[in-house]
């Protein structure tokens, strides 16, 4: 094999990775934003699991975050604005690509 053939192969590596790590942290992060969104439902419990669950599926619908916020805006009505929905899921991001750095 080729130096050419091993560096292509290495970023093939590279790229699957942290497509691989975009998928974890956006589920992660997902699912934290429904754990918050939840606990503003008064959900506890397996409840808020169960509530998560729907917004992590909730993602699927569309690409990008958009879908998530729509779906979290609605159920929480005037509790949150998308706006304060949209910066609460910036930091559950961080929160999210913190906690996939430290296990790894």
């Amino acid at each position: 094999m080729t130096t050419f053939d091993d560096r292509e192969q290495a970023f093939e590596a590279k790229f699957v990775h942290d497509a691989e790590l975009r998928f974890k942290a956006e589920a992660r992060c997902n699912r934290l934003l429904g754990i918050w969104a939840a606990d503003l439902l008064g959900h506890k419990g397996r409840d808020a699991e169960a509530y998560a669950a729907t917004v992590i599926a909730a993602d699927l619908e569309e690409s990008g975050h958009a879908d998530v916020i729509r779906k979290i805006a609605a159920d929480l009505g005037h509790r949150a604005s998308p706006e304060m929905i949209a910066a609460k899921r910036n930091e559950m991001m961080a929160l999210a690509q913190a906690q996939l750095l430290e296990e790894a």
